[in-house]
């Protein structure tokens, strides 16, 4: 048995990045390398992305979970984020992972943003394999869901008595400080199909667009979970985002790739 499990540590230059490292009890044969959301969808997939770790590590998968800078645990403050240097902060996360797991074979998990971000750092991190969840492909819409969002939510009357004012939130996303740098990279985003095989789960509601559909390339697939995810459902904005048939396909997956 490790000693190691669940191993809390700093990584990357200045030690600046935070990472949770889930050793298996046995050898592993391959790694997977979790990327994160951002914003409000980091904090409400905070407990599933442990449920799915420690799920992985006890099937012989060394998992690590890290926060990209300005986010989570990491050194900078939100408002600091930006899309370039998450995508070199998981590429050093993946060269972390290989390092302590003794492996060279690591697959990229990543939800929303967080897939968006795995598949654009596929080629530079050696991933073997992406698998995204709900993975946002065109950035002008997903900025436009956030501005709409930012915008009901100032003049909620179950959380206000009266509306913020505009100027007050004008920079914020759903509580978390944004950039005019990161805004501008979500609003350029467009995710192409990605050189490494893709495996897409499918939970967005019934009637939202899948941006995905016809742009994954011939070595990309989708696979439908039955539980939709209520990803901009302002009314649960402060639940958790919490779904087991995800940890069951994600596991099933490595069972298959074994």
């Amino acid at each position: 048995m490790r000693d190691d499990l669940d191993l809390p540590f700093f990584f990357g230059a200045e030690h600046g990045l935070f990472g949770m490292y889930h050793a298996p009890a046995v050898r592993p044969r391959q790694a997977l390398l979790m990327c994160p959301p951002l914003g409000q969808d980091l904090i409400r997939c905070h407990r599933l992305y442990r449920q799915l770790a420690q799920a992985l590590a006890g099937q012989g998968v060394a998992v690590l979970r890290f926060d990209y800078h300005g986010t989570g645990d990491a050194a900078g403050a939100s408002g600091e984020v930006d899309w370039d240097r998450c995508v070199a902060d998981t590429a050093t996360a993946a060269d972390q992972v290989r390092a302590r797991a003794g492996v060279d074979r690591v697959v990229a998990f990543g939800a929303r943003l967080g897939g968006s971000i795995a598949l654009a750092a596929a080629s530079r991190a050696r991933f073997a394999e992406v698998i995204a969840w709900d993975p946002v492909f065109d950035g002008a819409e997903h900025v436009a869901v956030l501005d709409a969002m930012q915008a009901a939510l100032r003049e909620d009357p179950n959380r206000f008595t009266h509306p913020r004012d505009a100027a007050d939130a004008a920079d914020q996303w759903l509580g978390f400080d944004v950039g005019a740098a990161l805004r501008r990279q979500l609003a350029a985003l467009h995710v192409d199909a990605s050189a490494v095989p893709t495996l897409v789960l499918d939970s967005l509601p019934e009637g939202e667009p899948r941006r995905w559909d016809g742009r994954l390339g011939e070595r990309g697939r989708i696979r439908v979970l039955g539980q939709p995810t209520p990803w901009n459902d302002l009314h649960r904005l402060e639940t958790a985002i919490l779904s087991p048939p995800l940890i069951q396909a994600v596991s099933s997956r490595f069972r298959e790739i074994a």
